[in-house]
């Protein structure tokens, strides 16, 4: 007597690889950015593709998305709008408190310096290109504490880079990726230092 196969699973019932999770997690992320999703919805989500088991934990995640290749969504590249320029001049420039982050800039230190810090920024950008130029009086960066960097494409040059950052991002907030020269200023990306974390406790 032939031993009866047994039924095939059901496609929902099937288990994802890491690369099917990716998948997922990429287009919630383009969907936040797109700002069809808000930050504590992409976060949930987020949390549950990365620990689906099965097709069905994922399928619920994306049923309200439009496919990455729907006519929803633009055609081609997106838009490149202009980045935004600082640079140091004589007195320095800087962006702190609560400003706009666009997806891309470029800081020149120049003779004053520049700093940027997007301690208080919200953004959905799932990543956010900054171009800097050390000069001669360099370019400091500070970042939240669950944001990232990453300063793999920074020429040292002599004032060399100092990443103080950890790697522990969190879902849902973006990669700050540099590109450019240290020049002799130097570029420094850092978390809040301790008094400014004090003040950010005091609502400053």
């Amino acid at each position: 007597m032939t031993a009866q196969r047994p039924e095939p699973a059901a496609h929902s019932a099937l288990r994802v690889s890491h690369a099917d999770r990716e998948r997922v997690v990429d287009q919630l992320r383009e969907a936040a950015a797109e700002g069809r999703l808000e930050m504590d919805e992409l976060d949930t989500r987020l949390g549950q593709a990365l620990t689906a088991k099965t097709f069905g934990d994922l399928a619920p995640l994306t049923a309200d998305l439009p496919p990455v290749d729907s006519p929803e969504r633009p055609v081609g590249p997106p838009e490149r709008k202009e980045p935004l320029i600082l640079k140091g001049g004589m007195h320095g420039a800087s962006r702190t408190g609560r400003w706009q982050v666009p997806g891309r800039i470029a800081a020149y230190g120049n003779i004053g310096g520049v700093t940027l810090d997007f301690t208080l920024t919200e953004t959905r950008l799932p990543e956010v290109e900054v171009e800097v130029h050390g000069q001669m009086a360099g370019v400091t960066i500070v970042i939240p504490g669950d944001w990232a960097a990453e300063t793999d494409d920074v020429e040292p040059e002599i004032g060399g880079v100092q990443d103080k950052t950890t790697p522990d991002r969190l879902p849902g907030t973006p990669l700050i990726r540099l590109t450019g020269n240290a020049g002799m200023g130097g570029v420094i990306v850092r978390h809040p230092n301790f008094r400014e974390r004090r003040r950010l406790k005091r609502g400053r």
